[in-house]
This record gives C-alpha cells, structure tokens and sequence, in this order.
C-alpha cells in the first residue's frame, strides 16, 4: 500500500538527496577551504529534517487505531474524523519533506482515500 511505498522509498530518498546536496556544497564552494567535518555535520542535520521515520511510526500507530475503531462496536463518526484528520496531517508533512516521484504519488493517493473515507465517516454519523 501506500505506507510500504514511502517505508520503502524513504531511506533512499534521504541518500539521493544528502548527495546532491554534498555535490551542490563541494561545487559551490570549490577551491575553497572546507572542513570535512563540519559539512559531514551540517549534511547530518540536513538530512535528520527530511527524515520521514517519526511521521511514518505516527503514521502506523493512527492507522492500527483506524483498524481498532473500525472494529469496534459503536458510533464512530466525530472520533473516525479526528483520526482521519490526523493521519492527513502525518501524510502531508511526509509529502512535504519528500523529494521522490513515487512517495509523492503514495501521498496523493493516501490523501485521495483519506478523503473518501472522511466523506464515509461522515454518513455514519
């Protein structure tokens, strides 16, 4: 499904990026003195923003919820919406930090049926 795409996608996109950053770095400033250290360091912290780990443990953890709830017996509309609300919010930051065509197109596929179930969520109300 779409989180084993991004599961998938994710590390190599974080590799793909750091690279192109470290080229563009050494490019930008060549003959230049540089601290091989401290660009190793500031990749580092580069790369710790775009990672997708935390969003993506969020994201399961939501999603084994979604599964309990759905399972449950009882209404749940309004606790259904709240959830879904926050699992787009876990997608969209991925989308955001992503720089890769296929977790792009698993984001814009979760949020397509995220939409449809909270049009679901809302006739059961």
């Amino acid at each position: 499904g779409h989180v084993d795409t991004v599961a998938q996608r994710a590390p190599m996109a974080v590799e793909r990026r750091a690279a192109r950053l470290r080229e563009r770095m050494e490019a930008m400033l060549a003959g230049a003195e540089i601290d091989p250290a401290r660009l190793a360091t500031e990749i580092a912290v580069w790369a710790d923003k775009t990672d997708v780990s935390e969003e993506m443990a969020r994201l399961r953890a939501h999603l084994a919820q979604l599964t309990a709830l759905l399972a449950a017996d009882g209404p749940v509309g309004r606790t259904l919406d709240f959830l879904i609300q926050e699992i787009n919010r876990e997608v969209n930051t991925i989308g955001s930090k992503a720089d890769d065509l296929e977790i792009s197109q698993a984001v814009i596929a979760a949020k397509s049926t995220l939409e449809k179930m909270r049009e679901q969520g809302a006739n059961l109300e």
